[in-house]
């Protein structure tokens, strides 16, 4: 039985369920799975001190993040949003929350609006004959995958909480039986692209009206050129988003997998992690999905990716404005790209940015000097952090840059973090053979020090408040 008590929150929790004035054709009401099982695996109290919900109990965590008891003036029933979308470039109407649902809206201290959604917490209208579970290995690699690219600077979605629900579940890509979990992210944002491709798809000039005025109210940005439509001004603003995004996956070493834009958030906000990898040395056709056989979503290929996808957007865009401002904003892509990469970059390597063309031929040298020594991103940036090491036409490049004051002690160590293959199938092994955690939570501490050393990242573009980071 789920305690309904009210809990005892802190005076920073501050429920705004605003998206309940678009719940009508935004999604369907639905209720999470009974799971035979709530054990609580992880509780991300760092994440919970921003919006209020760290003073929680963990009987109280896990009646709201296990049983889903609606929070205290909150939304009354999860929401399981509609959206369309791409998938490998195929066009995709049979989509939307298939094993998720958005379960609560909340400001956090700067005031911002956030969300807390769901993986695996079971069926809903979009399902599409799943069971809607997540296996616990997802869970664990959706902790890893957002810990080590918070460390990293990327703009992504945060790990909430992990409870293990005592299903077994049978998948064709790890052995079966295995442990199912429910997973709850919090994020700045559930609305994708594929959100406004299924407008345009049941043609609802209204609803994308009020669409694009919920994006431009609740994630603020710049204002844009002079005189475009609110469709033009959400475009420039999701094209400045995700071009960031990209630089920064790519300074992170990283590759998604899966870039489809049902995957796509407006927030320019990394997130729904399925087979991403790490590069084990900088290469552009790296592919990180098995079932890529194209390599459409190689980490060379990204930005092409990304570009694309908010294409995608202004086709959907075209049902409520005309061609030339959303074009406009498209051909900002590349030069937002650049711009992003240059200035993290920089700030990855520990030196002070000179300026677009330095900076980028210090990137150019960068990566030439990657693949001479066949090194990983994470080794070479930890190898010559503030310059050091630098040699042949790589120091020159470095010329004149300013190394960053580095005092931490994670730069005196003898390797830096990763998260390769081996890295992640080490720490699954500990909870599946053993149900040991204790590697985990290490490597959790372990990769938050590494975020520290690195200090704070260069706030996302596109975006006028400030980023969590």
């Amino acid at each position: 039985m789920i305690d309904r008590a009210t809990p005892a929150l802190a005076q920073t929790y501050r429920p705004d369920p605003r998206i309940a004035a678009l719940a009508d054709w935004l999604g369907d009401r639905v209720a999470a799975a009974p799971f035979p099982e709530t054990r609580l695996r992880l509780r991300n109290d760092r994440a919970a001190a921003t919006v209020g919900l760290d003073s929680l109990t963990d009987a109280e965590w896990i009646a709201h993040f296990g049983r889903f008891a609606p929070l205290p003036d909150n939304l009354p029933q999860p929401l399981a949003l509609r959206y369309h979308g791409h998938q490998f470039q195929v066009y995709n109407p049979d989509l939307g929350d298939g094993r998720g649902f958005l379960f609560a809206q909340l400001r956090d201290s700067d005031g911002r609006l956030l969300d807390l959604g769901t993986k695996g917490s079971g069926q809903t209208p979009w399902s599409r004959q799943g069971d809607g579970r997540l296996t616990l290995k997802g869970a664990v690699r959706e902790v890893l995958a957002t810990e080590m690219l918070e460390a990293l600077g990327v703009h992504t979605s945060r790990s909430f909480s992990i409870i293990e629900t005592g299903e077994a579940l049978w998948r064709g890509d790890e052995p079966s039986p295995t442990r199912s979990a429910v997973l709850v992210r919090l994020s700045h944002g559930h609305i994708r692209i594929g959100t406004f491709q299924r407008l345009l798809a049941i043609d609802a000039p209204d609803p994308m009206h009020a669409l694009i005025d919920y994006c431009l109210t609740t994630f603020p940005g710049p204002a844009g050129p002079d005189g475009v439509s609110p469709a033009a001004r959400l475009l420039n603003q999701v094209v400045t988003r995700l071009a960031d995004l990209a630089a920064q996956w790519t300074v992170a070493g990283f590759v998604h997998g899966v870039l489809n834009t049902d995957n796509m958030n407006v927030t320019g906000e990394s997130f729904d992690y399925g087979p991403w990898r790490w590069l084990p040395r900088w290469d552009s056709a790296f592919t990180a999905a098995y079932f890529d056989h194209q390599r459409l979503y190689a980490f060379g290929r990204q930005p092409q990716a990304l570009h694309w996808n908010c294409g995608q957007l202004a086709v959907a865009l075209r049902l409520v404005e005309a061609a030339p401002p959303l074009i406009a904003a498209l051909d900002r892509f590349a030069g937002c790209y650049r711009a992003a990469l240059a200035r993290r970059w920089c700030w990855r390597l520990g030196v002070h940015p000179r300026g677009t063309e330095p900076d980028s031929a210090l990137v150019s040298a960068s990566e030439a000097a990657m693949i001479a020594t066949g090194q990983s991103p994470d080794a070479f940036f930890f190898a010559h952090r503030g310059g050091r090491g630098a040699s042949g036409a790589w120091a020159e490049a470095l010329a004149g840059y300013q190394p960053e004051a580095d005092t931490h002690a994670y730069w005196a160590e003898a390797a830096p973090q990763t998260m390769l293959i081996d890295d992640v199938e080490a720490i699954w092994a500990a909870i599946a053979e053993h149900d040991d955690w204790a590697p985990l939570h290490a490597r959790i501490t372990a990769i938050r020090a590494m975020g520290a050393a690195h200090g704070p990242s260069p706030a996302p573009l596109g975006h006028s408040a400030p980023d969590w980071h």
